[in-house]
Formats: C-alpha cells, sequence, structure tokens
C-alpha cells in the first residue's frame, strides 16, 4: 500500500519513514502553513492513504501565535481532508489529549465532551471538526505524551537533566499514558489498511500507553531504567507555572481503538527500554 506521510522529523513521521511503502513530506515538499500546497500535493501524488503526523506541537508558543497555530492544526488538515474526500483516500489525523478540559479522574472516551484549556488544543480541535466536516474516510487518532529515540521529548530532558542533578522536582498531579512514536506509527499504518478494507470504521478513536502514571511517576521510570541516581521530588502543578494551562486528567479510554482495529495499548515501559537502548548507542 502506497501511503503519503505529512512529516518527516517528527517523533511518528520519523517511525513511519523506515516502513515500506511509506513517502513522507517535509516542509520543504508540503509546508502546512500553506494549505492549499497540502492538498495539491494530494492530488498530485494519489496515493492509497494519507497519515496527517505533522503539525504545530510548541504548546506554549501557541499562545502567543495562536492563528498561526490555527493554521497549521486546523486549515491544513481540513483542506488535506477535503482533497482526500474527493479523491476517496482514506486519512488519518493524529489529535491530542489536549481537546479535553482535563477534569476529574475517569479516562476520556472519544464521544465525551471538549474543552480546550489551551491555544494548542483550541486548535488541534478545530483541525478535529475540519477533517469530519470533509465527509471522507478517515479516522482521528488522538494521543498524549509522546516520546521516542528522536527529536525534543520528556525522556531525553530527564535523561539530560537527571545526569547532573541528584534530585529533581516534577509534576506529579497530573495523570496520562505516556506513548511511545514507534507504537503510533505501527497503528496508523495498520488503521490506513483497515479503512481501506472497512470505510465504515471511520471516526474518532484513542491510543495512549499503559499503565497510566503521572510526570513524576514516569520521570522515576526513566531514571531507574537507566540507572541514573538522581531522585525525583513530587511536586504540584501549581510549583511549576506555564504559559499554557495544562489538564491533570490526560488519562484515555482506547477500548474502541481495540474493538475496531483489534490495537492494543503499548506498555510504554517495554518501549522506554528501547528507547534508551537506542539512546546509549548513539
Amino acid at each position: 500500500m502506497s501511503l503519503l506521510v505529512f512529516g518527516q522529523t517528527g517523533q511518528v513521521a520519523q517511525g513511519l519513514r523506515q516502513m515500506p511503502g511509506v513517502q513522507t513530506l517535509g516542509r520543504a515538499d508540503a509546508d502546512l502553513r500553506a494549505p492549499a500546497d497540502c492538498a495539491g500535493m494530494i492530488r498530485a501524488r494519489r496515493p492509497e492513504a494519507v497519515i496527517n503526523a505533522a503539525g504545530w506541537t510548541a504548546v506554549d508558543d501557541a499562545e502567543d501565535h495562536e492563528a498561526a497555530a490555527h493554521v497549521v492544526n486546523a486549515d491544513a488538515p481540513g483542506a488535506m481532508a477535503t482533497a482526500c474526500a474527493c479523491l476517496g483516500i482514506p486519512l488519518v489525523h493524529l489529535s491530542t489529549d489536549y481537546v479535553f478540559d482535563g477534569s476529574g479522574d475517569r479516562p476520556f472516551a472519544p464521544g465525551d465532551p471538549t474543552g480546550p484549556l489551551n491555544a494548542y488544543g483550541r486548535s488541534k480541535l478545530a483541525g478535529e471538526q475540519a477533517v469530519r466536516s470533509a465527509n471522507g474516510v478517515h479516522v482521528i487518532l488522538r494521543t498524549s505524551w509522546v516520546f521516542s529515540a528522536h527529536g525534543a521529548n520528556f525522556v531525553k530532558t530527564m535523561l539530560r537533566l537527571g545526569a547532573t542533578r541528584e534530585t529533581l522536582p516534577v509534576v506529579a498531579d497530573q495523570i496520562g499514558g505516556p506513548t511511545p512514536a514507534d507504537a503510533l506509527a505501527a497503528a496508523c499504518l495498520r488503521i490506513s489498511a483497515g479503512l481501506r478494507a472497512a470505510p465504515g470504521l471511520s471516526g474518532t478513536y484513542h491510543l495512549s500507553g499503559v499503565p497510566d502514571a503521572s510526570w513524576a511517576g514516569f520521570a522515576a521510570e526513566i531514571f531507574a531504567q537507566a540507572d541514573l541516581p538522581c531522585a525525583v521530588t513530587p511536586i504540584p502543578t501549581t510549583e511549576f507555572p506555564t504559559k499554557a494551562a495544562r489538564p491533570t486528567n490526560s488519562r484515555l479510554c482506547c477500548d474502541s481503538l481495540q474493538d475496531a482495529f483489534g490495537i492494543q495499548r503499548p506498555d510504554w515501559r517495554v518501549h522506554l527500554a528501547q528507547v534508551l537502548s537506542i539512546l546509549k548507542g548513539v
């Protein structure tokens, strides 16, 4: 199956570009700041499926540049979805737990009410709405706390800080599922094939790693597996202020994804060991 992937240097795109039949597009090929060009690329290449693994991911910067984030995270996916719908091509679009308000302590299901707390979340929610409005075959796949051996992410930040400190304060009252990028990439491929065989599976789904953890718990596991003596000091969100508000509850219910596509939640601890092994070899 020929797959066209928007994104080239991001964590999920890095995983996808290693797989057969996948062509990734960087900013030089298709700039999401020019949505019409993205649609034109789909019409020119006419792949069997499209995956949008690109977007504006700088959460705090989006607070100061919401209009620009909206173009990248909403207008561009909408243009992709319209082009895909016109050509009868399935689209898999990655979204985020940040479309929810983070209230409560139960996992959010795909059909739960949304209520983003920040500009990034609003732009991603608008992107979801644009994809649905195109009325094509699609899956919107929400995820959370993505990590890998590539790019900037929490794991690499903790390794850098933990190597030079005896203790490190880490937020303990935000709970979510750390998600390995390679598992997301594999899920996107499986969903793409599933949509071609069964277009009726179109809809919104969730995928995050298991077990759910706090950022502090995630950090402690990183240090333990990396044999770093740095101790984690749990702190509340109020002691780590950020420009953009973060949801305290990022738990995602992933049952419908397993029912529809047979994709189970990955154990992030196993994937963390693999990521650390790769990083040690760099």
